[in-house]
């Protein structure tokens, strides 16, 4: 493999993990973990429309198997509420509670500060070369 290409890769990697653990310190102050976070976020943008497991789970940044487990602990903090589907009356589809959307309000600052720290690190051209590199690199060329 040629080396520069491995150390490129290795360095995306060793970012996305600090990116990661780094938003992850600022949640864990309010006792939530990113894959939570994740699942608020995507019941946020659901606007109030319950949706299922499965959706949750397509929506996913890092895609889990631990989805039900995810939404256990979310509901046992009432941030989320099961409902049966009321096209299938055997899945359950998931909303966000009022808890939830302040909780989020929170979360959502916490982490906007984390990268208000980072954002001036590069200019708006620099920015749009790298996300094109990424995609490019993906094979994702849009």
């Amino acid at each position: 493999m040629n080396k520069i290409y491995f150390n490129t890769l290795l360095e995306l990697i060793i970012t996305g993990h600090w990116l990661t653990d780094s938003v992850s310190r600022e949640l864990k102050e309010c006792d939530i973990y990113e894959p939570q976070f994740n699942v608020l976020r995507i019941l946020k943008g659901a606007k109030g429309t319950p949706i299922s497991v499965n959706t949750i789970l397509s929506r996913m940044i890092q895609k889990s198997s631990n989805v039900t487990r995810i939404i256990d602990k979310l509901e046992s903090k009432e941030l989320v509420e099961r409902k049966l589907c009321s096209k299938d009356r055997r899945k359950m589809d998931i909303i966000l509670t009022k808890k939830g959307e302040d909780l989020l309000i929170i979360l959502n600052k916490k982490v906007e500060a984390f990268h208000k720290q980072m954002e001036n690190n590069l200019n708006k051209k620099e920015l749009e070369t790298l996300q094109s590199l990424i995609l490019k690199l993906k094979g994702d060329n849009k």
